[in-house]
C-alpha cells in the first residue's frame, strides 16, 4: 500500500481535470496505490477567521460540498470531483479522502441537519468550532457523512487527530460503515503510542501514523541528534503493531526532506527513505513532489502552504538531472517495497562489530525476506562513502554468507539481493 497525499489546488492547473490519464499514469508508475486527495471537501473562506488567504481544508464548512475553485464549472463540482473518482480507478488506484471529526468551520452549514458543536476550539485552530460529542447526533451525522462519500467511490478515509475524539465513535462508525462498504480503508493520525493499540483494535482503525516513532527518529539520525541504533528500539516497541503504521518522510504538517530544515536535499534522505519504505511490512505515504525533491523554498520553514497560495507543481513534466536521478531512487525503492509484500523483516543492528566499519550509530542493516525472495539492506546516515562489513548471524532466516563487505555513499543505502 503507497499512499499518495497531493493538495489537489496545487497540482498541475488546480483543477480536478489537471488529474487527467497523463498525472494518474505518473503516478501508477511511480508504484502509488492510493490517492489521498487532500482539500477537497469544501472550507471555510472569505472569512475574518481564515487562515492564509485561500483556508484550512481543515476548516470544513460543508461536508456534502467539494471546494469550487477546483471545478472547471462551479455548477458542475461535484459531478467533476465523481469522474476523478472513476478516473482513478479506472487507472488503477484507490481513494483516500479527510474525514475531520473533531471539528468544523465556525460557519458551518449543510443540506442533513448540520452538525453540534461547542462553540470553541482546541489550540490555535481558531478556524474552527469543535464538534459536541456528547450529543448523538453528531455521531450519526458524521457516519452518515462517511457513508455519502463511499457511495461516491471514496474507498477511504485519512481521519484527523483522531485522538481528540472517543474511540467509541470510531469503533461504531467504521463498523457500521463496513456492513455496507466491507473495504473501506481507515487510516488514524495518532501521536500517542500509549493509544495505539485502543484505536486499531478497539476503534477498528486499519492503520496509524507512526509519527512519534519511526518518523521522529529517523529525522533524528539524519539530524545527527540520535543514533540510528533507535530504529530497533521502535522495531521491538510495535512489536505485532508494525505492520499497522503508516510510515512517511513528509506530510503537508512536516517539512520538505530535501528543504533546508530537514535534510537539506533529496539525496541526504535517500538513507531515511529505504528504512521508512522497506524495513517495516508497512504501508508508506509521500507527500507530492517529494518524489522529485521539492524542497518547498517558497512556504514557512520548508513547507508547502496548505492555507495560502504557493507554487503549483508539475512532478510529471520536464524535469532536471537531479530531479530525473532522485525520481529514478524513489521508483526503485517503491516498486521493491511492493515487491517484498508480505515480507517478514529482521533487523542485523544487534550483532554488528564496529571494528568491520559499522558504526551502530550512524549505520543500520535489516533484511526482508519470504519464501521466495530475500534482500540485505544496509543504509548509511553519515557524510562519509562507508565500506563495511555486515555480520549476519546463523541464526538469521537468510543465509547470506557470515559476513558480508558492502560500499555504501553517504547518505544512501545498499541492497543486496538473495
Amino acid at each position: 500500500m503507497i499512499v499518495y497525499q497531493v493538495l489537489t489546488r496545487l497540482w498541475g492547473s488546480g483543477k480536478f481535470s489537471a488529474f487527467d490519464s497523463r498525472s494518474l499514469g505518473f503516478l501508477k508508475d511511480l508504484g502509488v496505490t492510493h490517492v489521498w486527495y487532500t482539500g477537497v471537501i469544501r472550507h471555510s473562506s472569505g472569512k475574518d477567521y481564515v487562515k492564509g488567504d485561500i483556508g484550512s481544508p481543515y476548516s470544513i464548512a460543508d461536508y456534502y460540498d467539494v471546494n469550487p475553485y477546483l471545478a472547471n464549472k462551479e455548477e458542475d463540482r461535484v459531478a467533476e470531483f465523481e469522474r476523478l473518482i472513476k478516473r482513478t480507478h479506472k487507472a488503477g488506484m484507490k481513494v483516500i479522502l479527510d474525514l475531520v471529526p473533531n471539528h468544523v468551520s465556525p460557519d458551518y452549514s449543510d443540506t442533513h441537519g448540520g452538525i453540534p458543536t461547542l462553540g470553541r476550539h482546541d489550540y490555535d485552530w481558531t478556524d474552527t468550532d469543535k464538534i459536541d460529542f456528547s450529543q448523538r447526533r453528531s455521531w450519526d451525522a458524521l457516519e452518515d457523512i462517511v457513508s455519502y462519500w463511499c457511495s461516491k467511490g471514496v474507498d477511504g478515509f485519512r481521519c484527523d487527530m483522531v485522538e481528540l475524539v472517543p474511540v467509541g465513535f470510531f469503533a461504531e462508525m467504521i463498523e457500521r460503515t463496513r456492513k455496507d462498504y466491507p473495504d473501506a480503508i481507515f487510516i488514524g493520525e495518532c501521536y500517542n503510542f500509549a493509544n495505539y493499540s485502543e484505536y486499531l483494535n478497539r476503534g477498528h482503525f486499519d492503520y496509524l501514523y507512526d509519527k512519534s516513532g519511526l518518523y521522529d527518529i529517523l529525522r533524528g539520525v539524519v539530524a545527527g541528534d540520535r543514533p540510528a541504533s533507535d530504529i530497533t528500539g521502535n522495531w521491538q516497541k510495535l512489536g505485532p503493531l508494525q505492520g499497522r503504521m503508516l510510515n512517511f518522510l513528509e506530510n503537508h504538517d512536516e517539512q520538505r526532506v530535501a528543504s533546508p530544515w530537514f535534510a537539506g536535499s533529496a539525496v541526504r534522505g535517500y538513507c531515511a527513505l529505504a528504512v521508512s519504505a522497506l524495513f517495516f511490512p508497512a504501508p508508506f505515504m509521500l507527500y507530492f513532489g517529494q518524489e522529485v525533491g521539492e524542497a518547498a523554498l517558497d512556504g514557512h520553514e520548508g513547507r508547502t502552504s496548505i492555507f495560502s497560495e504557493a507554487r503549483h507543481l508539475r512532478p510529471y513534466a520536464a524535469l532536471s538531472p537531479y530531479q530525473s536521478e532522485v525520481l529514478k531512487r524513489y521508483r526503485e525503492v517503491i516498486h521493491l517495497a511492493a515487491e517484498l509484500e508480505g515480507a517478514s523483516n529482521y533487523d542485523l543492528g544487534y550483532c554488528q562489530n564496529r571494528r568491520s566499519g559499522f558504526d551502530r550509530d550512524r549505520h543500520f542493516a535489516f533484511m526482508r525476506y519470504s519464501a521466495d525472495k530475500s534482500v540485505l539492506v544496509v543504509c548509511n546516515f553519515s557524510p562519509a562513502d562507508t565500506e563495511m562489513t555486515v555480520t549476519v548471524p546463523s541464526e538469521a532466516p537468510q543465509d547470506f554468507g557470515a559476513e558480508v563487505k558492502v560500499q555504501v555513499p553517504a547518505w544512501d543505502f545498499t541492497i543486496l539481493r538473495k
